[in-house]
């Protein structure tokens, strides 16, 4: 498994972890606990996009590589 792999799981993992404490977070009376979870959303849709973008780039690479 090359570097550019970990680093992709990785992203994908962090993914998963902010959006369970996001939903976590939902259940969770009161302003400080709404407050956290957007911010949990927030930063899920920042973590999604830079997953996005590692997939693409290995998906590139992998191409180049090929021919």
């Amino acid at each position: 498994m090359d570097l550019l792999m970990v680093v992709l799981l990785l992203a994908m993992a962090a993914v998963v972890v902010v959006l369970a404490i996001g939903i976590f977070n939902f259940g969770k009376s009161g302003k400080s606990a709404a407050v956290k979870s957007n911010k949990m959303m927030q930063l899920r849709i920042l973590f999604q996009f830079i997953a996005v973008v590692l997939i693409v780039l290995y998906v590139w690479l992998r191409g180049q590589g090929g021919q």
